[in-house]
């Protein structure tokens, strides 16, 4: 085929209901192509990934308990309803941790830089359609056309996706995948015993009236009903000179290492004076009120809301300091000071995308060039403690943006290697 009968034949193969309701994006003739060396590490992340999930629970549940680190429960705890923490800590499920990974990582020109790790992503159905199109006109997409439908039935079985109305926008790809008959409203949850995805997030649960009925812990539910794992923290706790030797006790030291590589350095925007000999690590400034007077070359950070809010999602509530002006960032980081103890933020180093280069359709029919920057998003599920990837869905944007996601005018497509 010609790289336009390519193109045509993916967008002929879009099911008729559509995958994202009232949602468009460029289609490319070939998948996305990444290095050896990158298609490599995006292999090896996945079980660091379960492990650092794993790490993550039991650091919390180690400090909730007094035993270690009695910082670091209240700091992911804030803003959350004492009901939703008392389930979180539930011992029925004090084990579980997500089966399904989704990092988002910024193809840079040193490898990537991880700006999300997330564990209820959209995109399961798109990126399996995807895998599988791209597979029927002989692409070696990475995890294979199948992985990512044999990933996701290896984690749901023969249960159901429960989707509330603020992820309406996913329906229909999650129907192509399983069927319109096992994809419910969270609200006419009925426990079956069988294994549920949860495709709404932690702060949706106080208003899911019927389901906290219905739903009590150890009823199979994935990812599990614990927003402290879905913070952003810690990624900035990954950091925390007092963790250091914890994390490397849990993921291991090549682990560690692989992580230092992915995670660009982080911070928790925490109020609390520092002693007057004292500065915050990395920035040498003593108060974050210094960074009020930072000029546009000192803002390239990210300041963004860490979790529990529906500003967390779909780069909502992420600002990038260069992008802002003094005043503009003055009040972003006052407003992250001032509303810490209910909606912590994190600060991030700025990691900016390489350009790279691919071929879509444009509106005229014609095969044109973007030369843009890609978000690489692999999808891991864990099943029996065994870590599989799925696929990778790679969101290419125009060049001019500095939040990589979604859009009309950015290019999805599958990825292979080099």
């Amino acid at each position: 085929m010609t790289p336009l009968e390519r193109a045509h034949y993916v967008r002929d193969h879009v099911p008729g209901a559509g995958l994202f309701a009232e949602k468009e994006w460029r289609i490319a003739p070939q998948p996305f192509v990444l290095s050896a060396a990158h298609a490599e590490l995006i292999e090896k992340l996945g079980i660091v990934l379960h492990r650092f999930n794993t790490a993550c629970n039991l650091l919390y549940r180690q400090s909730a308990a007094g035993k270690a680190h009695p910082w670091v429960a209240p700091l992911l705890d804030a803003g959350k309803p004492e009901e939703l923490i008392a389930l979180s800590r539930h011992d029925k499920v004090k084990g579980h941790v997500p089966a399904v990974i989704r990092p988002d990582l910024i193809l840079t020109e040193d490898g990537f830089a991880m700006s999300e790790l997330d564990s209820v992503p959209g995109g399961i159905g798109l990126t399996a359609w995807l895998s599988e199109t791209y597979g029927a006109l002989g692409d070696n997409v990475l995890g294979g056309a199948d992985g990512m439908r044999k990933g996701f039935a290896s984690v749901l079985g023969d249960g159901e996706v429960l989707i509330s109305e603020e992820s309406a926008t996913y329906r229909p790809e999650m129907e192509w995948l399983v069927g319109a008959d096992r994809v419910r409203s969270v609200e006419d949850y009925t426990p079956s015993g069988k294994p549920a995805y949860r495709f709404f997030e932690a702060f949706d649960y106080p208003k899911l009236t019927k389901f906290k009925e219905a739903w009590q812990p150890g009823q199979p539910l994935t990812a599990p009903l614990k927003p402290f794992l879905e913070e952003k923290l810690w990624l900035a706790l990954f950091w925390s000179r007092p963790l250091q030797e914890f994390w490397r006790q849990e993921v291991g030291e090549k682990g560690q290492k692989l992580l230092q590589r992915v995670i660009p350095y982080s911070w928790v925007l925490d109020p609390t004076p520092l002693p007057p000999h004292a500065v915050i690590p990395e920035l040498g400034i003593q108060s974050w009120q210094e960074m009020e007077r930072f000029s546009q070359k000192q803002r390239e950070l990210v300041l963004k809301i860490s979790g529990f809010s529906p500003l967390a999602w779909g780069a909502r509530g992420v600002f990038v300091g260069s992008d802002l002006s003094a005043e503009q960032w003055t009040e972003q980081v006052r407003a992250g000071l001032a509303e810490f103890s209910e909606h912590p933020r994190v600060l991030q180093r700025f990691m900016k995308g390489a350009l790279a280069k691919q071929d879509y359709v444009a509106e005229n029919d014609e095969i044109v060039t973007l030369t843009g920057r890609a978000r690489v998003s692999p999808y891991y599920f864990v099943a029996n403690d065994r870590v599989t990837l799925g696929g990778v869905l790679v969101t290419h944007c125009p060049s001019d943006k500095k939040l990589l996601h979604g859009m009309r005018d950015a290019i999805l497509s599958p990825a292979v290697a080099a």
